[in-house]
């Protein structure tokens, strides 16, 4: 793995941690949104991370020469639905109320969204300490090359 290639799996990473936090923000200002375009009550959303592994020498060098090379880190493979059951709350006078009076509330948690946008917050503030610290170490090699 090239030196360089720290600052690719840093960035991989904050771009991943940024989704997260975009996705817990998305859920938290959609707990109450009882209708949605697809139909019924929103559906907290999850975002699902995957490995970008390092290769090794001889994979890497053929991959350059085709231009795919793989640097390592983490991507956003893609965001789901959460499949647990809706939130039935009585409510007769609310519109989407059906013939009982229940109205179908989105399956989300306020208190854990907020821990997961501070998990990620969290986490991105470290890529963030570790690609300053790479950079530090970067600047301080082209100084004992003066």
């Amino acid at each position: 793995m090239s030196f360089l290639n720290s600052f690719d799996i840093s960035a991989s990473g904050m771009t991943a941690e940024r989704q997260r936090l975009d996705i817990a923000a998305e859920n938290i200002s959609n707990a109450e949104t009882t209708r949605t375009a697809s139909g019924g009550a929103y559906r907290r959303k999850m975002v699902v991370l995957q490995e970008v592994p390092t290769t090794s020498f001889r994979t890497k060098f053929n991959s350059l020469l085709n231009r795919t090379a793989s640097k390592g880190g983490v991507k956003v493979t893609e965001i789901v639905e959460d499949q647990r059951d809706l939130n039935p709350v009585y409510n007769p006078d609310h519109p989407d109320a059906n013939e009982e009076g229940y109205v179908m509330m989105p399956n989300v948690d306020l208190v854990k969204e907020t821990i997961d946008g501070m998990s990620a917050t969290r986490a991105y503030e470290a890529n963030i300490t570790a690609f300053n610290a790479m950079k530090l170490m970067a600047q301080k090699a082209l100084d004992i090359g003066k």
